[in-house]
C-alpha cells in the first residue's frame, strides 16, 4: 500500500465531481503529495504555472477534498522547485513514515502463520461452537491419539459460514496446532478449486497416481470453499474416493464452506451424507462485543493505539463483517500515521465509508457469470464466447447465457451482442435449458449452485 498514492487519488476523484474536466485534467492532476507534517499536506507540481493556477484557482476545492478525506482540516503548501531544507526534511520524514505505515501493512497483508491462530481467534457465542470442535480436532486429529476419545466423531468437521467471518483463520489455526503438537504428522491445507484444478492436469499429464499419492497419503486434509466441487463430476468421484481412504483410515478431514452440505444443490448424495456423518458447526455475524474485541486485538497486532469510544463507533457501524472490522482498523491506522492525527471518530466515519464501499459485493457482471461456468463445466471462457458447435461448448454458452439473464437486468439483445448472436437465438437457448433443467434434476441443481456461487463470491 502506498499511503500517499492512496490519500492523493481519493482527493482527485472527489475534485473531478466539482472542477470542470479542463481544470482537472489540465491542472489538478499534476500534483503529487511528497510530504504530511503537523497538519500541512506539501503538494508538488511540474512547473510554476500549474503550482500558480492550482493554489490560486482550486486551492479551496483541494482544502475541501482533503478534508472530505481525512477527516479534519489540513493546510496545504505547493511547490515545484527543489525543496528548501525544511520542507525538504519535512517530506523525509514524512516519506519515511509512509514507508513505515506501508511495511507494517504489508506484513500484514502477508502474515506469518503464526499470527493465524486459536489465540488471535476471537471466540464469541456467534463462533464458539466451531472455535471449540476445531481446537478438539487439532489436540486429537482423527481421535488418533486417544482411540477411545469421542475427537474421533469430529471426523469430518464440517465449518460453515458466510465469506469473511473466519473460517480460513480457523483452518490455518487447526494447521499451526497440529504442526506444533505433532511435527510428524503430514498436512494438506488447499481449495476446493486447487484440488480440482490439480486434478484436472493430472488427467491431462496422466500423473493421477502421483495426485493420489499427494492427497491420499496423508494424516490431516483441510480443504477451503468446498461447495466449488459441486456439479464437477469428475472431480467429485475423485473427492469422494479420497475422503474415504482418509477417514477409513482413521485420518483427520476438515472442509469449509459457505452453506450446510444440504445446500450445496450439486453435490451427490452420498458426499453430502458423508458431510454430515461428521459434526457440522456454524459460524455466524459476530456479536458488539465480540466486534469490539476484534478491533482491539487487530489494533495491538498494528500496534496501534485505539480509544474505546472509535471502537464502539465502528462496531456499531460494522455488524456482518469481521474483513470489514479489519480493513477499518487497518487503514484508520494508516490514515492516523501519516497525519500524526489520534484516531478520531470523524477520520473512523471517513474510513468505514471507503472499506465498505470497496468491499461491498462487485455487482454482478457477464464476465464473472462466464468464468463461474467455465470453472464448473471445463470449458475455456473462450470457447464460450466464440463459435464452436461441440456439444460441452453449446451446452456451457447455453446456461452462461440463462444465469446471465437470471440474475442480470441485461436484456436479450445486450446478452446478443456479448455473444454475437441474434437476440432470438438467446432467447431459443435460455428456453431451451429451462425445459432441459424441468427434466434434468441433475442440471437444475448444478445450475442453481453455479447462480450461488456467482452470488456469494467476492
Amino acid at each position: 500500500m502506498d499511503t500517499y498514492k492512496d490519500i492523493w487519488q481519493a482527493v482527485l476523484e472527489y475534485c473531478k465531481t466539482k472542477a470542470s474536466a479542463t481544470g482537472y485534467n489540465l491542472w489538478i492532476s499534476d500534483g503529487e503529495i511528497v510530504g504530511f507534517e503537523n497538519n500541512t499536506v506539501y503538494i508538488h507540481f511540474s512547473n510554476p504555472l500549474k503550482m500558480k493556477i492550482v493554489s490560486g484557482q482550486y486551492g479551496s476545492l483541494l482544502e475541501e477534498a482533503f478534508e472530505n478525506v481525512m477527516g479534519f482540516p489540513v493546510e496545504l503548501s505547493y511547490d515545484c522547485n527543489a525543496a528548501p531544507d525544511m520542507f525538504r526534511d519535512a517530506a523525509e520524514k514524512s516519506r519515511q513514515d509512509a514507508e513505515e505505515v506501508r511495511d507494517t501493512l504489508e506484513k500484514d497483508e502477508n502474515p506469518p502463520l503464526e499470527q493465524f491462530t486459536f489465540d488471535t481467534f476471537i471466540e464469541g457465542p456467534s463462533n464458539k461452537f466451531a472455535y471449540r470442535a476445531a481446537i478438539a480436532v487439532a489436540e486429537d486429529p482423527g481421535g488418533a491419539i486417544r482411540r477411545e476419545s469421542a475427537f474421533s466423531n469430529y471426523n469430518p468437521l464440517f465449518i460453515y459460514g458466510k465469506s469473511g467471518l473466519g473460517k480460513t483463520h480457523i483452518l490455518n489455526a487447526i494447521c499451526y496446532q497440529i504442526r506444533k503438537n505433532y511435527p510428524a504428522m503430514h498436512i494438506l491445507y488447499a481449495r476446493a478449486e486447487d484440488f480440482a484444478n490439480e486434478f484436472i492436469n493430472a488427467l491431462g499429464r496422466k500423473t493421477v497416481d502421483d495426485f493420489r499419492e499427494k492427497f491420499r497419503n496423508i494424516d490431516v486434509l483441510l480443504i477451503d470453499d468446498i461447495q466449488f466441487i459441486g456439479g464437477k463430476d469428475r472431480t467429485e468421484e475423485e473427492f469422494f474416493h479420497t475422503f474415504n481412504s482418509l477417514v477409513e483410515n482413521g485420518k483427520q478431514v476438515v472442509l469449509t464452506s459457505d452453506r450446510p452440505p444440504k445446500e450445496i444443490q450439486s453435490l451427490t448424495e452420498r458426499l453430502c451424507s458423508r458431510f454430515e456423518n461428521g459434526l457440522l458447526a456454524d459460524i455466524q455475524a459476530p456479536e458488539y462485543e465480540t466486534r469490539c474485541a476484534i478491533i482491539k486485538r487487530k489494533a495491538e497486532m498494528l500496534n496501534f493505539e485505539i480509544s474505546d469510544p472509535v471502537v464502539r463507533f465502528i462496531a456499531e457501524k460494522i455488524k456482518t463483517n469481521i474483513r470489514q472490522l479489519e480493513g477499518t482498523t487497518k487503514k484508520l491506522y494508516a490514515m492516523s500515521k501519516i497525519s500524526g492525527n489520534e484516531p478520531s471518530i470523524a477520520l473512523a466515519q471517513r474510513v468505514i465509508k471507503d472499506v465498505t464501499t470497496d468491499t461491498e459485493p462487485i455487482p454482478i457482471t457477464i464476465q464473472r457469470i462466464v468464468e463461474e461456468v467455465s470453472r464448473t463445466e471445463g470449458v475455456s471462457i473462450e470457447d464460450i464466447y466464440g463459435k464452436k458447435h461441440r456439444a460441452n461448448i453449446v451446452h456451457a454458452r447455453k446456461i452462461a447465457m440463462y444465469i446471465i439473464r437470471e440474475v442480470t437486468n441485461i436484456s436479450y439483445e445486450m446478452i446478443g451482442e456479448n455473444f454475437n448472436k441474434h437476440h432470438s437465438t438467446v432467447i431459443y437457448n435460455v428456453e431451451q435449458l429451462e425445459a432441459d433443467m424441468e427434466n434434468n434434476a441433475k442440471l437444475k441443481r448444478k445450475v442453481n449452485d453455479m447462480i450461488n456461487n456467482i452470488k456469494e463470491e467476492p
